[in-house]
């Protein structure tokens, strides 16, 4: 599977993409593998239903948030092998000694963080959000109330400005003390 994706990228591309991500070439190869395993059609995109088949997000609650995440960054119906990857840059440790880049910065993993719980993309994570997220995540573990609740006193301990919605800048405050590097990586081996 390895030989057959260096066929495929182009050492140019592949230096292209190690650049704009960060990633090792062989973590590149085994990624570009992986994408092609999950390319059912082998058209060289990934739709919705090919992200829906990894068990993983079939059973995470937030699965379908961040298969979303996906689209986002392709502005289509479709993701292609460099959107699949700069997604996937994001997850990527920042504290290993390989050259960080902009796709894996604290800032960009917040803003990654942040889209999650923007459900209509308004730029403000309003209440109605905050709680569809919360059911997401939770299910039926816990009331209603409760939930609620939790989303009232999330708001008003991150809402500086008193609208009752978190812009990204208060929730990048709110998150000023969470180590966001454990919180939103993944180990990829090389």
């Amino acid at each position: 599977m390895g030989a057959r994706a260096s066929i495929q990228l182009q050492d140019e591309e592949i230096e292209e993409i190690q650049n704009e991500t960060g990633f090792s070439r062989n973590q590149i190869i085994r990624l570009y593998s992986r994408f092609e395993s999950l390319d059912k059609s082998g058209n060289g995109f990934l739709s919705r239903e090919d992200f829906l088949r990894i068990p993983e997000l079939a059973i995470n609650p937030l699965g379908d948030r961040i298969v979303h995440a996906f689209f986002q960054e392709s502005n289509d119906e479709t993701v292609n092998f460099r959107q699949f990857i700069n997604v996937l840059a994001r997850f990527r440790p920042t504290k290993v000694k390989i050259s960080k880049n902009k796709l894996n910065t604290r800032e960009e993993k917040l803003k990654f963080a942040f889209r999650m719980y923007d459900l209509d993309g308004d730029d403000k994570i309003s209440r109605d959000e905050l709680l569809a997220v919360l059911h997401m995540m939770v299910g039926a573990n816990i009331s209603e109330e409760q939930l609620g609740s939790i989303a009232d006193r999330t708001i008003h301990e991150a809402d500086t400005d008193g609208d009752k919605q978190i812009s990204f800048d208060e929730f990048k405050q709110a998150m000023e003390k969470v180590d966001v590097e454990q919180k939103m990586s993944i180990r990829f081996l090389n």
